[in-house]
């Protein structure tokens, strides 16, 4: 996908900066929100049962999800229109508040379920504007020819700081519950500083001929319009959605597998381990060949890994925490290559005008899947179980990838990351020959 002569992303000073911006930001970010789950989960269990202080943690997902639900719109067509490291820094100066104010109420002990709640609403708003410019951001900092290499760079700093940050989250937890929160706080900054060392980029005009609402409707066209593209971002909205394991893993470190919350700390850096592994084989080794079916594999991989790391519940303590782990880092890399797939399609599909609404779109899919698969898990673990509804969720996504692996033959037949047109091609002149 690059000639031997080809720079390597990170000779370029603008993207270095970004890449540091995005891991401490990432790091942050998890570490914040493992903790705030963490502190939820026990504030509840203090006047509920483990199925209603689940169902706590569902109402944080949902929390997260609805405000980037409802100005997904508005902030797609804004990383299109504004400077998109404006965007970046301002979320970050918001996060950086708002993180302050959980350290500080920890801290003096009056922490409570709707501060955390309020703090789950902010992240949402914060993710809806800093999603969409970060991602269209980084197409902007270095040649189109090194792009997937950039991708899988960027994917390798979003799981190192998605493994990273629950770890230090639970450990700094562990020492000073209030710590976690300042540690979170102080790596936002350093993302705000790298941020300012970004120089202006080439951005596309603005288009101002036609009207807001209808420029914000081309996202959606565009994806619909692309039946490969619309499969990838299905598939794994709808995957994930039903195989949402990570929210209960509050659920297991506590009643289930017993191991507090250090072992909060290893079971939530267990997916990205397994995540970052694969990304920074990818960054090495771009994925050319067979990419709609190695995708429909690893959500295959994905379900059957959800299901282990549930029926751990069955097995005995000395061994049941070495198999959820083990079952989790397979999670974390089946979900990397669905990751990949779909994030490689969109940026090298996408034009630079449409790419921050195009992107608002699939990090709402990805929340979707993310913060509303945390509450649907939430809510069927308190209607049937913890233990059955992770099980359940893995089944039901095995089901998904079967049925898409009928209903969108595009995905099946994708061998390379083309342009349809040109896939479509080079497939009926094999047929031909």
């Amino acid at each position: 996908m690059s000639s031997p002569h080809t720079p390597h992303p990170l000779t370029f000073p603008n993207f270095r900066a970004y890449i540091v911006a995005r891991l401490a930001a990432v790091i942050a970010q998890n570490g914040m929100m493992i903790v705030i789950a963490w502190q939820a989960y026990n504030i509840a269990r203090q006047t509920m049962g483990t199925h209603a202080a689940a169902a706590q943690l569902g109402l944080i997902g949902l929390a997260q999800f609805l405000p980037l639900f409802l100005l997904t719109p508005v902030t797609g067509w804004a990383a299109d229109h504004f400077d998109r490291r404006m965007i970046v820094r301002s979320t970050l100066c918001l996060m950086i508040t708002g993180v302050g104010l959980l350290a500080f109420a920890t801290y003096e002990g009056w922490i409570t379920l709707p501060l955390i709640f309020a703090m789950a609403v902010l992240v949402g708003i914060v993710r809806a504007f800093n999603g969409p410019a970060f991602s269209a951001l980084a197409p902007n900092l270095i040649p189109k020819e090194v792009l997937p290499n950039a991708i899988a760079i960027s994917s390798v700093a979003w799981q190192g700081g998605a493994i990273v940050g629950p770890a230090i989250g639970g450990y700094m937890y562990a020492i000073e519950p209030w710590a976690a929160y300042a540690c979170s706080a102080s790596l936002l900054c350093l993302a705000l500083l790298a941020m300012l060392l970004v120089g202006r980029v080439p951005q596309s005009p603005r288009d101002t001929s036609r009207r807001p609402i209808a420029q914000m409707i081309d996202g959606l066209a565009y994806v619909r319009q692309n039946r490969l593209v619309l499969a990838a971002i299905t598939l794994d909205l709808f995957a994930v959605l039903l195989a949402g394991a990570t929210a209960l893993l509050p659920v297991y470190a506590r009643d289930i597998l017993h191991v507090g919350s250090r072992g909060l700390g290893h079971l939530a850096s267990a997916p990205a381990i397994g995540a970052a592994v694969t990304a920074l084989w990818f960054s090495f080794r771009p994925l050319k060949n067979e990419v709609g079916l190695k995708m429909l594999a690893s959500v295959v991989v994905f379900g059957l890994a959800t299901i282990t790391f549930g029926a751990t519940a069955f097995i005995a303590a000395p061994y049941a925490m070495p198999v959820a782990l083990a079952a989790m880092v397979a999670w974390g890399s089946a979900d990397m290559f669905s990751v990949y797939v779909r994030t490689s399609l969109i940026q090298l599909h996408t034009p630079d005008q449409m790419r921050g609404r195009v992107g608002s779109l699939s990090q709402l899919t990805i929340s979707a899947s993310n913060e509303l698969g945390e509450a649907e898990s939430g809510f069927l673990a308190a209607l049937i179980g913890p233990v059955a509804a992770v099980i359940a969720g893995g089944v039901g996504a095995i089901i998904i990838t079967l049925v898409w692996a009928r209903l969108f033959p595009e995905l099946r037949l994708a061998r390379t990351f083309d342009p349809p047109d040109k896939r479509e091609a080079d497939y009926s002149q094999e047929k031909v020959t």
